[in-house]
């Protein structure tokens, strides 16, 4: 039972871990020890088109439903944020998933930039810089990027409860999960206008100080979607080079109109297909008639199977990146709103999400593997491959880490969940250790059954601040029923 996987705290030296990873054939490297700075390959530093990000650590973005009602951020955004930059983390990608249009939030306390909430952000990324200074002894070698979205089929502007979705496309699957129909799949010409707000967007990012904005291409969202519309009609779907449209005249834009603002993108490298509960609550694949495993065509970087990969297309679009000057490549896998146990590997469901089909370490591995690939494809170019899916590794995140960049299967190290609960980790890391066990993310999800839920994000089983906030009781109710559910 899904139950029964062991968990990372029962293992209690890196051998013990090792020998359960060699019982699931996974080829997964762990060192011994955290190592300090220098000897650590995290404290290295690394050049990004003139400029020197300071170490191997990376803040991943991640929304916390808690910015104002015009998107600009609140003191709970302001707290986050901070707490990134005190992190000893000299990358920060993204921050938080801005909207660039009300139509495509998340949520309705989602971040957006525009001309009110520039300011803010201004004085928040100003802040950030001052406070990693007073910490560090400098802010230099921090590179701080802005997220920039649109949530597309998962997008609730005006009501948490209320899906608003903007498809790419008609999906057999998702459009049953999510309750779509053809009416919800965006037109050209709307989609040339979301081009023009993402560019308008990021003109807003400079001036509020960011040093590059984020075009998110991951998750399933409408940049990502729109990757996989095979058949979709028109300028933005079909081929290879009317797929990718989207994204190319984002960054092209961005060139002609901000010029001296860099860019990077999160992406997807590979996607598969659905899941749903199954009647233990394990995740099964959703089959739908002949559609299912063994045939499933709506996963960019997908073989066909719905389960595995195929990088063929991924790596000609990671080309494209570097022919348009995208060199800084954030890389997860699949979406967390319909395959979460690819995505974001735990040992605990989240409140509308299933007990994971295997260990939850097999997840990070695949990740880990998957980056490995794309790096060696790549070697030898002024690309930077950020790698994701660390957090279930808990403990042993920092020997994962150290192994993976030392043997050149990535450029850097992201944390998101972690981070939430553990925000020191990469300066306690970069020091040798001891990690402070307390603080480390088990992966109990609370930071997304909360949000689920209509409330903030936020680590409630292990930060006292959220522990005391009302929302703690309801997260612990919503678990509850999950469980007699």
């Amino acid at each position: 039972m899904a139950e029964n996987y062991p968990k990372i705290t029962s293992f209690k030296t890196a051998d013990a871990f090792r020998a359960h990873l060699k019982a699931l054939k996974l080829d997964l490297e762990i060192d011994d020890a955290i190592l300090p700075a220098p000897e650590s390959p995290l404290a290295q530093g690394l050049e990004y088109h003139g400029r020197r990000i300071g170490n191997r650590w990376c803040i991943l973005p991640m929304e916390g439903w808690d910015c104002l009602p015009d998107g600009s951020p609140s003191e709970l955004t302001r707290r986050r944020w901070l707490h990134f930059a005190e992190s000893g983390a000299k990358l920060l990608f993204g921050c938080e998933a801005c909207a660039v249009m009300e139509s495509g939030k998340s949520n309705t306390r989602q971040l957006m930039i525009t001309p009110g909430t520039m300011p803010k952000l201004k004085a928040l990324c100003s802040e950030m810089r001052q406070r990693h200074a007073e910490k560090f002894g400098t802010a230099d070698d921090l590179y701080i990027g802005l997220q920039l979205t649109h949530s597309g089929r998962y997008s609730h502007p005006h009501d948490d409860a209320k899906l608003e979705s903007v498809t790419a496309y008609c999906h057999p699957l998702l459009d049953e999960k999510f309750r779509n129909t053809a009416a919800n799949v965006v037109s050209d010409d709307e989609l040339r206008n979301i081009i023009r707000r993402f560019i308008g967007a990021a003109k807003l990012a400079e001036e509020a100080g960011f040093d590059f904005v984020d075009v998110k291409m991951a998750h399933g969202y409408l940049g990502h979607e729109l990757l996989s519309g095979f058949d979709r009609p028109g300028e933005f779907g079909g081929s290879f080079e009317n797929r990718t449209r989207f994204f190319r005249e984002i960054v092209e834009g961005i060139r002609r109109e901000v010029p001296g603002l860099e860019i990077g993108t999160r992406f997807s490298i590979f996607d598969c297909l659905p899941f749903e509960k199954g009647p233990d609550k394990v995740g099964i694949p959703m089959q739908r008639g002949d559609i299912g495993v063994g045939n499933y065509k709506y996963a960019f970087g997908g073989d066909g199977t719905g389960l595995g990969c195929d990088l063929t297309e991924p790596l000609k679009f990671l080309e494209l990146c570097r022919s348009l000057g995208v060199e800084l490549i954030c890389t997860t896998v699949c979406s967390p709103y319909y395959n979460p146990h690819f995505q974001r590997p735990a040992y605990y469901p989240v409140s509308d999400g299933y007990l994971p089909p295997e260990d939850p370490v097999c997840g990070a591995a695949r990740q880990i593997r998957a980056v490995a690939e794309v790096k060696e494809h790549f070697r030898g170019t002024d690309m930077i491959f950020i790698g994701s899916g660390y957090t279930c590794l808990q403990e042993f995140l920092p020997q994962a880490g150290q192994a993976a960049v030392r043997a050149g299967k990535t450029d850097m190290v992201g944390i998101g969940r972690m981070v939430i609960a553990y925000p020191e980790l990469p300066a306690d890391a970069l020091a040798g250790g001891p990690l402070r066990t307390k603080r480390i993310c088990r992966t109990f999800g609370d930071c997304t059954t909360a949000p689920r839920g209509g409330m903030v994000s936020g680590c409630y089983p292990l930060d006292d601040f959220y522990k005391s906030r009302p929302e703690c009781e309801c997260v612990k109710e919503i678990k509850r029923k999950f469980r007699e559910g």
